[in-house]
């Protein structure tokens, strides 16, 4: 139906359409937008991207790790949608870094080695520390990563509040990695993944770290698992890798810890050669405009 049949649009106050647009989601309001020229001054409301930002993205950005005021630089709230869908901020003393679905607004977070738990990482013959350049940091990148030297056991693990995340939201965690140019012991040996809600039962699944199919092959992992079903890591936008470990449904009030990470790898042997930068959680299935 035309949209003229309901009458002249045009005569509506700007206001009363800044709250229909409030009531639609960041893609559709910036596509009616597009289309009904009316629309135009009404889509840039605070009043339509207040209500698209997450209710406490205030006490979010108050834990930037940035000593100008984030508020301060943007005329208006839409302003600052767009830059957090485009810029995750380092937050927590540099330890999370935070951002938007651009489609959803819905919360994205990425947890920085420093913060997860892995086995060893204290041991210098184990794992390396390493600072990267300033001139290769790029958001949502962390100043610094970690480098797997030589070990047997390969376990890494984090969590987050659901009282972060988005509720009614599917999110799904993402080891975040990158292969040096030589690895060693990671070539058809998959890794067992998990996520879990504190307290329920661990949702348990197996990944490729190597990406490199051709060594890849068959392989028994265990009773009722297929080798079709191992997931395996992709390409990200940033240069680095990451890998699923598996998706949790935030109803909301749940007020426990997400739990994810790698438990082991298949084969108990020494490996080398991954540089962790941290787990990411977003929403699943993000799909950008």
């Amino acid at each position: 139906m035309a949209l003229q049949s309901f009458g002249d649009i045009n005569a509506l106050p700007v206001g009363c359409i800044a709250k229909v647009l409030s009531l639609t989601s960041p893609k559709d309001a910036c596509r009616l937008s597009a289309v009904v020229s009316t629309f135009g001054s009404a889509s840039r409301s605070d009043v339509v991207w207040g209500r698209f930002l997450p209710s406490d993205y205030r006490e979010v950005i108050a834990a930037v790790n940035d000593p100008d005021p984030l508020l301060s630089r943007f005329r208006s709230l839409k302003d600052l949608y767009l830059y957090l869908s485009d810029h995750p901020i380092l937050i927590d003393g540099g330890r999370k870094s935070f951002s938007l679905e651009k489609c959803s607004g819905k919360k994205c977070y990425m947890i920085a080695a420093r913060d997860l738990i892995i086995i060893w990482s204290d041991t210098p013959r184990y794992w390396r520390w390493v600072r990267l350049p300033e001139s290769r940091v790029r958001l949502p990148e962390f100043p610094e990563v970690v480098e797997l030297l030589a070990v047997c056991r390969f376990e890494i693990r984090g969590k987050i509040s659901t009282k972060m995340l988005s509720p009614g939201t599917c999110y799904v965690a993402y080891l975040v990695f990158a292969l040096r140019a030589e690895t060693k012991g990671l070539h058809n040996n998959p890794a067992e993944v998990f996520v879990e809600l504190t307290g329920h039962e661990r949702v348990k699944s197996w990944v490729f770290i190597d990406s490199d199919r051709s060594h890849q092959r068959m392989v028994e992992i265990a009773a009722g698992v297929n080798a079709n079903d191992i997931r395996q890591p992709t390409p990200r936008g940033d240069g680095w890798m990451e890998v699923e470990l598996g998706e949790y449904f935030v109803e909301g009030g749940e007020n426990a810890d997400l739990e994810f990470g790698v438990l082991r790898l298949r084969h108990g042997n020494w490996k080398h050669g991954v540089v962790v930068q941290g787990i990411e959680v977003r929403p699943k299935a993000v799909r950008w405009w």
